[in-house]
């Protein structure tokens, strides 16, 4: 089964990466396991945000208490890459979490969808995600 996404929602991520292309947007993915259906925008607080994303701390707890409150689930995260291609890097693995979280990552209009896991075959900790996008 493939994991949907909005293509309204994909358009939004791509066009808020492309407004800072010298830095690397970030941010939470909500849902569920076989559909993401929403997503926070958060600051990039890494100390240099131009090669690494590390989302705001303050955004991140936030967006816990309000998921237990029964807020939406937080599914993953996304973020860009500015100078590269859609595909985890070394720092993203090292970052990651075998959680099963979904992972999206931009590189210009391009797009790759991650779930991290022991043993992934991307990085050592990341396996493709077979996504299709539809109209939510």
């Amino acid at each position: 089964m493939a994991l949907e996404i909005s293509s309204t929602l994909l358009a939004r991520l791509l066009n808020e990466a492309e407004k800072t292309p010298d830095r690397e947007v970030c941010g939470l993915l909500f849902g569920s396991p076989t559909r993401i259906l929403g997503s926070l925008s958060c600051r990039n607080v890494a100390p240099d945000p131009r090669i690494a994303f590390e989302i705001d701390p303050a955004q991140l707890i936030a967006a816990h208490r309000a998921e237990r409150k029964g807020g939406p689930k937080i599914v993953g995260c996304y973020h860009s890459h500015p100078g590269g291609p859609p595909l985890p890097s070394a720092r993203d693995a090292a970052a990651a979490m075998p959680d099963g979280s979904i992972w999206l990552i931009m590189a210009g209009r391009g797009t790759g969808i991650y779930r991290a896991t022991e043993n992934g075959t991307i990085e050592g900790r990341f396996v493709a995600v077979r996504h299709e996008m539809v109209e939510l």
